[in-house]
């Protein structure tokens, strides 16, 4: 019986809604299309920050000096690059009402800004009995230990707890170690996802 259900953020609960700031930002920079998000996610840089070997203040520094920006125009790039992003509050609702009847907890490969702007930006970390965050732990998803780590802080067993993410490799990740998993995609149904794995909404 499902008594945990984990989420991940980027792609989940925070979602890229707009995406004609970065691309703004990719055209006057002369980036090929995605090229903002290669250099923020998957570049060697912003996988250490998302590993916590770097702080995302100085992943920002890098990019600065990687495109040859100023202060002013790498801080202006920074906030262009997140200016589309939006947090899901309808979905943040469903977790504050799923909290009342399991637990919840968070996922997420993110560099050190997450955990204060889930607690003060957004203000919703009390939505979680846990939140797990890959710069904290030093590995990031698809790792299975971070899973592992996750379901021991909860005090759960993998079969007890469903995972929710947007990439496939990380939800057959958790499928691996025995966890349920569901598939974030635009348009599900989540609630009826979980309701098929007999979560309870209250």
């Amino acid at each position: 019986m499902i008594q945990a259900v984990i989420f991940d953020v980027g792609g989940v609960l925070l979602r890229t809604e707009d995406r004609a700031p970065r691309q703004a930002w990719e055209a006057r920079l002369v980036l090929e299309p995605g090229g903002a998000e290669a250099l923020v996610f998957n570049s060697e840089m912003g996988q250490k920050a998302q590993r916590g070997e770097i702080t995302e203040p100085e992943l920002w520094r890098w990019i600065g000096s990687h495109l040859n920006l100023s202060a002013e125009e790498t801080a202006a790039f920074r906030t262009g690059f997140w200016a589309g992003d939006e947090m899901d509050m309808q979905l943040v609702a469903l977790i504050r009402q799923l909290k009342e009847q399991v637990q919840t907890a968070v996922i997420s490969n993110y560099a050190s800004n997450l955990r204060p702007e889930l607690t003060h930006q957004f203000g919703i970390a009390d939505a979680f009995d846990e939140i797990i965050i890959s710069c904290e732990e030093g590995i990031t998803k698809p790792d299975p230990e971070i899973f592992h780590r996750a379901l021991t802080r909860l005090g759960r067993k993998p079969a007890e707890a469903v995972f929710i993410d947007d990439f496939l490799h990380n939800v057959q990740s958790a499928q691996a170690i025995g966890m349920a998993a569901i598939h974030f995609q635009p348009g599900i149904d989540l609630p009826a996802a979980l309701q098929q794995l007999s979560v309870s909404l209250g």
